[in-house]
């Protein structure tokens, strides 16, 4: 089982930790502000079609942590007829801004991975409630 990391910074008062789950709910909420995407995909291996639910902010994003910099790898699904160079560079600057303001810590890089295009009536789809 991969143990959980953790930063740790030791002031006068005691020491702060922050874990590497926070730093990825900071990076997703940041990238899902960013109008143009549609949501985050698992990755890789999650696969386009899984969405980002509102349970779990920390779906399509992979952070790399060390004492005082991060790096973060976001996998997006974009909205179909947006300008995707412009999508990737204002979730880029959404998510290094975020994170340095949250947490302190220096952002070396934002990859962007663009998972897929989600069409207007997949959304449609998505909204309607059946009931039988």
């Amino acid at each position: 089982m991969e143990k959980e990391k953790e930063i740790q910074k030791n002031s006068s008062l005691g020491s702060i930790r922050i874990a590497d789950e926070v730093v990825s709910i900071i990076a997703g909420l940041a990238a899902t502000e960013v109008e143009g995407i549609a949501g985050m995909s698992g990755g890789i291996a999650g696969g386009i079609a899984e969405m980002l639910g509102r349970k779990n902010f920390a779906k399509g994003v992979k952070v790399e942590v060390g004492e005082k910099e991060a790096a973060v790898d976001l996998y997006i699904i974009v909205k179909y007829g947006v300008r995707i160079p412009d999508i990737a560079l204002a979730a880029q600057e959404n998510v290094k801004q975020a994170i340095e303001t949250m947490t302190g810590l220096s952002v070396v890089e934002v990859n962007v991975h663009v998972q897929g295009v989600s069409f207007p009536q997949d959304e449609e789809k998505n909204d309607e409630v059946r009931v039988r």
